[in-house]
């Protein structure tokens, strides 16, 4: 229905017109209005005009191939949307729905022009909201897309718990076996045979059966025994998110799959009513020469 000319004094949009234009494009807008939870149009459908919110909120949101609901934008007075599929003559690219009681004016591509052309400004205006929805857009896939688990947890590691990693990578290692091996021959040998003997008869600092050894190997067993399990631990919680990525990966490829079904299913039957059609079309065109 036609607009007040005196709603388009509030809006940012029409504030540079005069009173004459504002009364034009009054008389070419429509008013909309929307009850609380009313949606004004959904994914996929047709698009030729876009909607400046006079008062209420409306949301655009599209769904992923998972279900999800993703948020694209809370739109508040002043804003206006829907102006992708006005200006490519596409499909709506998101759902719009009403989140209070609403009132929207509704341009099409006649009363944009006329618009453009009284005040040009608006056209910059445009460009700077797309450019926002846009940005909105880039962060939004950014952060949706399957995750890297490796890039998932080694953002979140301590210098504990990279030492513990570290520790018990080198702990399972040839070296770490052979460094030992020669550290309890060379000990041995020293508090056995090379070093003199002393008063008591007995070599070395660590006689036989090697007292401090044991208590040092019991140490060393005690800590790094610490430092496994915590590295133990951390991988049960990169094998969780490795879990939870999976997941999400085996849900969107399920979704995409069965998209192509319908999609296929779609295409079969379009051409089982095209084929239909031939056929019904078919004798009508060769009746004529058979008389003839």
């Amino acid at each position: 229905m036609p607009v007040d000319p005196a709603l388009l004094e509030d809006i940012e949009f029409f504030k540079l017109l005069d009173e004459a234009d504002r009364r034009a494009l009054a008389e070419v807008v429509d008013l909309i209005k929307l009850q609380d939870n009313q949606t004004l149009f959904q994914a996929g459908e047709p698009g030729e005009s876009l909607f400046l919110v006079r008062a209420g909120e409306v949301e655009l949101f599209i769904k992923d191939t998972t279900g999800q609901k993703i948020i694209l934008d809370i739109t508040r007075p002043g804003d206006f949307f829907g102006e992708i599929a006005l200006l490519d003559a596409g499909p709506r690219s998101a759902t719009a729905l009403a989140l209070t009681p609403t009132e929207l004016i509704e341009l099409d591509r006649a009363d944009l022009v006329l618009l453009f052309q009284k005040k040009p400004e608006a056209a910059l205006h445009m460009l700077a909201a797309m450019g926002k929805m846009t940005r909105k857009a880039d962060e939004l896939l950014r952060t949706r897309v399957s995750r890297n688990v490796n890039e998932e947890v080694e953002e979140n590691l301590t210098v504990v718990q990279r030492i513990a990693d570290w520790l018990a990578w080198f702990s399972g290692s040839m070296p770490f076996l052979l460094i030992h091996a020669l550290w309890f021959i060379v000990w041995i040998s020293l508090n056995t045979f090379l070093l003199p003997q002393n008063p008591d008869g007995t070599r070395g600092f660590d006689p036989f059966p090697f007292g401090l050894l044991t208590m040092i190997v019991s140490l060393e067993a005690i800590f790094l025994a610490c430092f496994v399990l915590i590295s133990q631990n951390r991988q049960a919680q990169k094998d969780k998110v490795r879990g939870d990525i999976e997941y999400d990966v085996n849900i969107k490829a399920e979704l995409e799959v069965a998209e192509l079904h319908q999609k296929a299913d779609h295409i079969h039957e379009e051409m089982l009513r095209r084929f239909s059609n031939l056929e019904k079309l078919l004798p009508r065109q060769s009746a004529p020469t058979e008389e003839v």
